[in-house]
């Protein structure tokens, strides 16, 4: 076996920790051992969920967790701590198996309706969400988005599309993401690229919907205009676009 061929051997699906069956979104409570770095230290008695069992080349496996209380969830940002089998304490079964869904708000607020996808977001963050539902505002941060991807089953993303329709018509597309054929880029929020970049940190992408909008002002990065606000047919379709998007949850959600 080559060493790539290695590099991506995938860890056991379970792990064994004091009798009982450890997997993906199990519950334990964080225990590192005394001569742990001071980071992992101040996890102590926290409680996680365990997002991957990963093992290295030389076959030691280690519990990939997310932390509860952990403020970068909130933001999108991906963060991941990493424990042995030996310094967790199952807590109870493993979570349900919920559907993990991002609804990612992209654009820029002060290119005119390029703030579309922001403006929906914060829209729909204030309704009461299904479990496993996270919205986040991710703006023109690719790199977050392409980091947080990574963390859930489906991801919707809300972005100005301009597809030649008249303003304001609103498009739900599911990108075949077989056929993404670009090169990533660290910067921006071209989505295309973001997803060729989350493939190139994540490796398997989730399934992918853009809930769109066909935009009135179209303006380029390098203008010297600021237009915070959305035009007035787009800003006229946020109320049908909105509850497009709770179908589209409860659809997903439904989904096996």
């Amino acid at each position: 076996m080559s060493y790539w061929e290695e590099l991506e051997r995938p860890g056991p699906d379970t792990v064994l920790v004091g009798g009982v069956e450890v997997r993906r979104r199990s519950r334990v409570v964080l225990r590192p051992r005394a001569t742990a770095d001071l980071w992992d230290r101040a996890l102590d008695g926290r409680a996680a969920s365990v997002e991957a069992i990963v093992q290295d080349l030389e076959g030691n496996v280690q519990l990939a967790v997310s932390v509860d209380d952990d403020p970068g969830r909130d933001l999108g940002q991906r963060r991941r701590f990493f424990f042995s089998p030996a310094e967790v304490e199952p807590l109870g079964a493993a979570e349900p198996a919920t559907r993990r869904v991002l609804v990612a708000g992209i654009g820029n607020v002060f290119l005119g309706d390029d703030g579309f996808g922001v403006a929906l977001a914060g829209r729909f963050a204030r309704r009461e969400l299904p479990a496993g539902v996270a919205v986040v505002d991710f703006g023109i941060r690719g790199m977050d988005l392409a980091y947080a991807l990574a963390e859930y089953d489906v991801a919707v993303l809300l972005d100005a599309t301009p597809r030649g329709e008249a303003p304001g018509t609103l498009y739900v597309i599911e990108p075949d993401l077989g056929e993404i054929d670009v090169a990533p880029e660290a910067h921006g929020m071209d989505p295309v690229k973001v997803l060729a970049l989350a493939r190139v940190l994540g490796g398997t992408l989730p399934r992918t919907l853009v809930l769109g909008c066909e935009p009135l002002t179209r303006m380029d990065a390098d203008s010297e205009e600021i237009v915070a606000a959305l035009s007035e047919p787009v800003r006229a379709a946020l109320d049908g676009a909105e509850q497009l998007l709770g179908e589209l949850i409860a659809d997903l959600m439904e989904e096996r």
